[in-house]
């Protein structure tokens, strides 16, 4: 391996509706990754509770200081050493209106070195019957975040519904972001149109590796998400897929992330250098 060179986790789950053994499949993966010579795990969105029936679900919302989940992570991240990225937890707004679902960074130390608030709500009605209401229960995020330092330097953060939204990762490739996460918990109809294709154009438009945990499989609520946990490089190509596996105590995979890559796609496609404002007024 490289200098330039650096391993990263991806963790694969069909996370329940008990927080407890959730949290105890995220910490086996933070011991297994590290023990696999991982830099960094990332973990899907909702990583810690999915649960469609909010008044079941709602007794385990807390702040995040009190969220067990958070806590057992960060505790798992010191003992081994490792970074960690919780794609996101459903954690109580500081406003105490609706919740919030919320990313973090959590440094080798178990320190918080980032959060990150979902900014767009999955608020659909799909063909197949499903309808999602994402706002009723969660306030948007207002910020967009990145973290420097990680061990692929600086990290973009978005989380699933974001990704159809250029705007966001127009201002991560502004920022110069070596990589951006984008977990998510899609749903099979638009996981199957939709998901290689939209995680693969964020890649290339922000010459930027995009790092996208899953979950994947039928879940205790009975929702079925589309997996395919992916790792794809600045170039577009696919480095990782870990297809539609699906099992209660998760399914790990691993990258292998060359950070010289970076530099040599931008020097090949300069397209941030060469980016331009939009005129946005009409012309006649």
């Amino acid at each position: 391996m490289s200098a330039d060179t650096r391993r990263i986790a991806l963790l694969q789950m069909t996370t329940g509706i008990d927080p407890a053994a959730n949290a105890a499949a995220m910490v086996r993966a933070v011991d297994e990754a590290a023990g696999e010579g991982a830099a960094m795990l990332f973990t899907p969105e909702m990583s810690g509770l999915l649960d469609r029936e909010r008044a079941r679900g709602s007794r385990h919302v807390v702040a995040e200081d009190a969220n067990p989940v958070l806590a057992a992570v960060r505790d798992a991240a010191a003992k081994a050493g490792i970074w960690v990225h919780i794609g996101s937890l459903a954690v109580e707004a500081e406003d105490g209106a609706r919740w919030a679902n919320r990313a973090f960074v959590i440094d080798p130390a178990g320190k918080i070195a980032a959060r990150y608030d979902k900014i767009h709500m999955f608020d659909v009605d799909l063909a197949s019957g499903e309808t999602w209401r994402e706002s009723a229960a969660y306030r948007p995020g207002e910020a967009v975040v990145t973290v420097e330092g990680t061990p692929l330097g600086r990290l973009g953060l978005a989380i699933c519904y974001d990704v159809r939204f250029p705007a966001l990762f127009e201002e991560l490739g502004r920022r110069r972001c070596d990589a951006i996460a984008i977990p998510a918990a899609f749903t099979v109809p638009t996981g199957r149109a939709h998901w290689h294709l939209m995680q693969r154009a964020r890649a290339v438009e922000a010459s930027a590796f995009v790092i996208a945990a899953a979950q994947a499989g039928r879940h205790d609520d009975g929702r079925e998400t589309y997996g395919h946990s992916l790792v794809i490089d600045p170039w577009g190509e696919v480095l990782l897929d870990l297809g539609d596996a699906a099992e209660r105590e998760g399914v790990l995979g691993y990258a292998e992330i060359d950070l010289a890559r970076i530099a040599e796609v931008r020097g090949q496609v300069p397209s941030l250098a060469n980016r331009r404002p939009i005129p946005t007024s009409v012309q006649p």
